[in-house]
């Protein structure tokens, strides 16, 4: 590339074209469009001389400028030039004819003015949304033609599938504390097991949170949401959602942000186990520690899209971004149909707000 520029700068100096050239360093693709029209005012030419071209994007975006096209003959341009009847297509290895082609093209004004208006109307015509769907539309319509709908039977809902609400809870905030009322709980929960769902959401890991449930003698949930709402487990037999997982992995480096809070003071590493891959915990001393609004502009500054969450003051767990327990709860509600409405939420430190 440093040697292309080179030459151009050599040739420029040559002829004797300054102010005749112009080379931005840089620009927005914002000004893309106007860079295309710029050059349309001034009729000249756009020059594609790639040794191969796949598609062909700028050749379209230049038709689409009023900007008559000079480019390779090598891939997408065929197609695009045979459409759009707008340009010339050249050898990319052949100098002399490209300049030969450039001059023809830019010392006929009459054919330059066709070129820029063919160009203009025809790449409406096969490279807009609108065009691209009718010709899908064309293609599939006679096989919709000669397709016979299937009359298939009426689904029926099994009965204790479905749920018509859902109650979901912390852990130690809330359900542990009170043994009657827990009872009382227990009790209206089994007498309305097949209608109301039971999920519980906590900081905790799965093996942890499992303990206080059997020690307590807590109902095992239809879901159970771990480690700050990045683990969720349905059923019985409590099977992880994988999927839930895949969806909250987006955009997240936990080895990165540990690296970037490391020589933050007043920020301490939780121990191993209250570590997970998808959950990095710190205890919190506010009397050193930067604010939660610094923390998360010194993430964001270094591209690390997080959820902080501070419980109690002294508690900071820093997530991906699509996780959080009030994200966990309303992906439950999707995944068991349960409208948000209908879900009635009791956390602990305000972290459950969905």
């Amino acid at each position: 590339m440093q040697s292309v520029f080179l030459e151009m700068l050599l040739t420029i100096d040559q002829y004797d074209l300054y102010g005749k050239v112009a080379y931005p360093k840089g620009f927005d693709a914002e000004e893309i469009g106007t860079i295309y029209r710029l050059a349309a005012l001034s009729q000249g030419v756009f020059v594609n001389p790639a040794l191969t071209e796949p598609f062909g994007l700028t050749l379209i975006e230049a038709a689409a400028s009023g900007l008559p096209v000079v480019a390779t003959r090598d891939g997408g341009p065929v197609d695009i030039l045979k459409n759009c009847r707008n340009g010339y297509l050249i050898d990319p290895l052949d100098a002399k004819g490209i300049a030969d082609t450039l001059l023809e093209l830019l010392n006929d004004p009459e054919r330059w003015q066709r070129f820029s208006q063919t160009g203009n109307e025809l790449v409406k015509r096969y490279y807009t949304w609108e065009s691209h769907v009718e010709s899908y539309l064309q293609m599939i319509q006679p096989i919709v033609d000669k397709t016979e709908s299937l009359q298939r039977p009426i689904l029926q809902r099994r009965p204790m599938l479905f749920y018509s609400g859902a109650i979901v809870s912390s852990l130690d905030q809330n359900l542990l504390g009170d043994p009657i009322s827990l009872q009382q709980l227990m009790a209206y929960l089994k007498t309305n097991k097949n209608n109301i769902a039971f999920c519980i959401a906590t900081g905790r890991d799965f093996n942890s949170a499992l303990k206080v449930l059997r020690q307590n003698q807590i109902l095992q949930p239809d879901a159970l949401i771990t480690n700050m709402g990045t683990e969720i487990y349905y059923s019985s037999a409590l099977i992880k959602d994988e999927a839930w997982t895949n969806h909250i992995n987006y955009l997240w480096n936990r080895s990165r942000v540990v690296a970037l809070l490391s020589n933050l003071p007043g920020l301490t590493l939780q121990s191993k186990k209250e570590q997970s891959l998808y959950k990095i915990s710190y205890f919190y001393d506010a009397n050193f520690a930067p604010r939660v609004d610094e923390i998360k502009r010194l993430l964001l500054q270094n591209e690390q899209t997080v959820n902080t969450i501070m419980s109690f003051g002294q508690f900071l767990d820093i997530v991906p971004i699509r996780a959080s327990k009030g994200y966990a709860v309303r992906w439950f509600s999707q995944q068991q149909d349960i409208p948000l409405e209908r879900i009635l939420t009791a956390g602990g430190s305000g972290e459950m707000r969905i």
